[in-house]
């Protein structure tokens, strides 16, 4: 008797840690599914603060450090337009251009964006 007990309770425990494991990667409003829409947005959102050669942006400050949005050219909030990225540390632009952006990261890639008035 005291097997059959002991079986039974063995395995709730492994049944149970089995479904937990199935519905983590299964379920689609939880667990892993929750996880990679939160990724998802993350990189979403960092996208849109990283401008590439040519996309206009308005620049904020949030929290004393420009952050610069993407935005539609044509959009009235467009401030400046990105006309340089210079990799490595203490780059300068040069003066044809207004506005200037270093960034260091915690990769250890450092850059420089170049902008012009829109």
């Amino acid at each position: 008797m005291r097997g059959l007990i002991t079986t039974v309770i063995l395995l709730a425990i492994f049944g149970g840690g089995a479904w937990y494991v199935w519905d983590y990667n299964t379920n689609p409003n939880g667990g892993k599914a929750k996880q990679e829409a939160a990724r998802d947005a993350r990189n979403a959102e960092r996208k849109t603060h990283d401008p590439q050669v040519g996309d206009c942006v308005k620049v904020d400050h949030p929290t004393g450090e420009p952050l610069p949005t993407i935005v539609d050219c044509n959009s009235p909030g467009a401030q400046y337009k990105l006309g340089e990225r210079l990799l490595g540390a203490g780059k300068k632009c040069a003066s044809s251009y207004d506005y200037s952006i270093q960034f260091t990261s915690n990769r250890r890639t450092d850059y420089t964006m170049c902008f012009t008035k829109v």
